[in-house]
């Protein structure tokens, strides 16, 4: 034991345990306009979110599941913020990190955020560099390419699908929405940081650089003139092209495929959104990969 009054040598068990429990100290906060807090702050207005994101490269992971899934990936933590009656859930990575944790009531997280933190848990990420799109391609052999999806929630959920169903890569072509906004993380449950991603640079000419790479371009499109999707070898690169909530593909990116598919549809449903149609189609895709069991 190191003596009372006197720090305990660099090294010793006991300075290492004194500093762990030093950093697992959570920091008590009631006020919601404290300016420590400043990274959680108003998390439903998107383009207040945008802008802080972009500048601070920061983004928000909400559950201690996600949390943990984002850590685990490399994203480094910059803080919590924990609900009072949440914290023995997200303790250990307290224990663990020496990012604050500041713990508040549920009310002041709800007044702080605008909306209620139903998972207790809310960590602010440092995000990491993109990587360049060749890097990400380099040995992925099913990819799905998303064509200015503006939506965080229908991005998260084909990042969660295609972690799910084997799919090597996601690309995102310049105006998708950001697959680490909170709403996409959330939605995706963390799959966002398990499936490889990066950007198109160039839209114009972004499909016949993938031809160029040996992928075969299947654009997903509800015309009925189009192959359905199970009459598809699933044989050699392939990338997905999966269009807009509004208009789908464009008219540039169906005409530049090398082959129209389509998901057959009864009972006059002539097409389903992107959270819906991407399972189906990974799956019909890439049957060989999937545990029978």
């Amino acid at each position: 034991m190191c003596p009372p009054g006197r720090k305990a040598p660099r090294g010793s068990v006991t300075g290492r345990r004194t500093a762990r429990l030093v950093m697992a100290d959570p920091v008590r906060v009631t006020d919601a306009t404290d300016p420590r807090l400043a990274d959680y702050v108003r998390l439903t207005d998107t383009h207040l979110r945008r802008s802080l994101e972009a500048a601070e490269g920061l983004f928000i992971a909400e559950g201690d599941k996600v949390i943990r899934r984002a850590i685990a990936a490399g994203y480094p933590l910059r803080s919590m913020l924990v609900a009072d009656d949440k914290l023995a859930a997200i303790a250990d990575i307290a224990m663990a990190s020496m990012a604050p944790c500041y713990v508040v009531p549920a009310v002041v997280a709800e007044r702080l955020t605008r909306y209620r933190v139903h998972r207790g848990a809310l960590a602010s990420m440092r995000r990491l560099p993109i990587p360049p799109a060749a890097e990400v391609l380099a040995a992925a052999e099913r990819i799905v390419v998303l064509e200015d999806i503006v939506d965080h929630a229908n991005v998260g959920a084909v990042f969660r699908c295609a972690a799910a169903l084997g799919i090597d890569a996601v690309l995102l072509a310049p105006r998708c929405a950001d697959p680490l906004y909170r709403r996409a993380v959330k939605v995706s449950m963390g799959a966002v940081f398990a499936v490889p991603y990066s950007r198109l640079p160039d839209w114009r000419e972004g499909l016949a650089w993938l031809r160029g790479l040996g992928f075969r371009l299947l654009a997903l499109t509800p015309d009925p003139a189009a192959t359905p999707i199970g009459q598809i070898a699933a044989d050699g690169k392939m990338a997905l092209l999966i269009g807009s909530e509004g208009g789908g593909l464009s008219p540039r990116w169906l005409a530049g495929a090398d082959q129209a598919v389509r998901i057959p549809m009864s009972r006059q449903v002539d097409s389903l959104n992107a959270a819906s149609a991407a399972p189906i189609a990974c799956y019909l895709l890439a049957p060989a990969r999937h545990d029978a069991s």
